[in-house]
């Protein structure tokens, strides 16, 4: 009679308290975050032909107004892990968003190649947090089992954002100049960095989400914290945990892979329209449509490689060829950009360019290997270093414009191609057994 009235009990709990998906929910912020973010990254690209025009920029000079942001963004990616670590999410992504957001607004008033080189450096400063800060919040919001789709999820936002806004960016150019393309895309930040400070929330935090969801969190691996907030107060900083994110060779691994990718992505966030326009002679508005097609590549391909990763974890597949098997697969064809070399037909050009975007895509789920290596005190300063050492690719803009300058884009595809197959040799050869790093005391 006892045992009945208790699963009775039970039963009214979870009449009263239903399993919650505001997990989905924090998911679907992330993803928006990330748009806005590739967004004041890579509208630089759009206006870049009609900036260089009006100001008088040759392409080696554009070559490093690219690579200003990246230079930055690099260099502040382990301060910027560190703060993630130890400012709440709510509070750092809302103010770093307002700061980017204004020196993208304030891009539009430029009338000099200083003020516009400073203007993307400042950008990289503020946006250096933001992706070791999604890592921390999907970490802390998803098990573990999840986790390889929730990344691939927030990261497609930068691929669909880019595949469909795109040729927005260029009809809002068209409309507005490359003045007022910058201005736009400051104001949606500002507004955007209001509603993440109103109603984000880590999971212990969250009003609305139900016990049951935070314990199906929590037991799957996420990092929800503490019940007692009084019992786990934060970590301080040490040098010794600087220095457990450089000597463990798996995380070398997963960091030259990441300088590898990034190669093929900073041509696809900077010199592409440039190269479809100038070198491929398309039309303007004309580009902006073209443009968009490796970039809905790369979406379908972020998202088929993470759902995918995480069926093969839960079919028991290994950890090694469940999650390494799409980021090895998806380097490979990122080399078919170097077939857009032999071929004069706009369609056979974007159809390659479409399999690099694709096998970018797929690669993309890498941040999953931070989330499950990293040092649980150390996620935030590990996605730092993981960034940063991925941040060093940031020349490779700067390197594009010095192998383009006669006018030719071949060497620079060349360039992209060896430097993909590094990375597959890196994830091969490198990365080891797939396993959470507990650091040596």
């Amino acid at each position: 009679m006892q045992l009945h009235k208790v699963k009775i009990t039970q039963a009214i709990k979870m009449i009263e308290k239903p399993k919650t998906k505001k997990r989905y929910n924090i998911l679907a912020m992330i993803f928006i975050t990330v748009v806005i973010n590739y967004l004041d990254r890579t509208n630089i690209s759009v206006a870049a032909f009609a900036l260089r025009t009006d100001l008088g920029i040759n392409t080696e000079q554009m070559g490093w107004v690219f690579s200003a942001f990246g230079v930055f963004y690099a260099a502040l990616q382990i301060p910027g892990g560190v703060l993630a670590d130890r400012i709440k999410s709510r509070v750092l992504y809302s103010i770093i968003l307002v700061l980017w957001s204004v020196a993208t607004l304030v891009q539009g008033f430029v009338n000099s190649l200083a003020a516009l080189i400073g203007l993307r450096a400042s950008i990289g400063v503020f946006e250096a947090p933001s992706y070791p800060i999604n890592n921390l919040v999907v970490s802390r919001w998803f098990p573990e089992k999840e986790r390889a789709s929730a990344i691939a999820v927030y990261t497609s936002g930068q691929f669909l954002g880019l595949a469909f806004l795109m040729p927005v960016l260029t009809l809002i150019q068209d409309a507005l100049g490359w003045r007022g393309l910058f201005i736009v895309s400051g104001i949606i930040g500002i507004i955007w960095a209001l509603i993440w400070y109103f109603f984000y929330r880590d999971p212990r935090d969250h009003k609305s989400v139900s016990d049951s969801e935070l314990d199906y969190i929590e037991k799957g691996g996420g990092l929800v914290g503490s019940k007692d907030k009084e019992e786990a107060p934060k970590k301080k900083f040490t040098w010794h945990d600087f220095k457990q994110a450089f000597i463990y060779r798996k995380l070398w691994g997963i960091y030259i892979g990441q300088l590898c990718l990034g190669a093929i992505t900073w041509f696809f966030l900077t010199w592409f329209p440039t190269y479809l326009v100038e070198f491929r002679g398309l039309d303007f508005v004309k580009s902006g449509f073209y443009a968009s097609v490796p970039y809905l590549a790369a979406f379908l391909g972020i998202l088929l490689s993470g759902f995918t990763s995480d069926f093969l974890t839960k079919k028991g597949f290994s950890v090694e060829i469940s999650r390494k098997a799409p980021i090895i697969i998806g380097m490979l064809m990122t080399i078919f950009i170097i077939g857009a070399n032999y071929t004069d037909n706009i369609v056979f050009i974007i159809l390659f360019l479409a399999l690099a975007g694709f096998g970018m895509g797929l690669a993309s789920i890498a941040w999953v290997f931070v989330s499950l290596i990293a040092p649980k005190d150390n996620l935030g300063l590990v996605g730092g270093a993981f960034n940063f050492i991925g941040g060093f690719s940031v020349f490779v803009p700067a390197i594009i414009g010095y192998l383009v300058a006669d006018g030719d884009f071949s060497p620079a595809l060349v360039f992209i191609a060896v430097v993909s197959l590094i990375g597959v040799l890196s994830y091969i050869f490198i990365v080891g057994k797939v396993e959470r790093i507990v650091p040596k005391k």
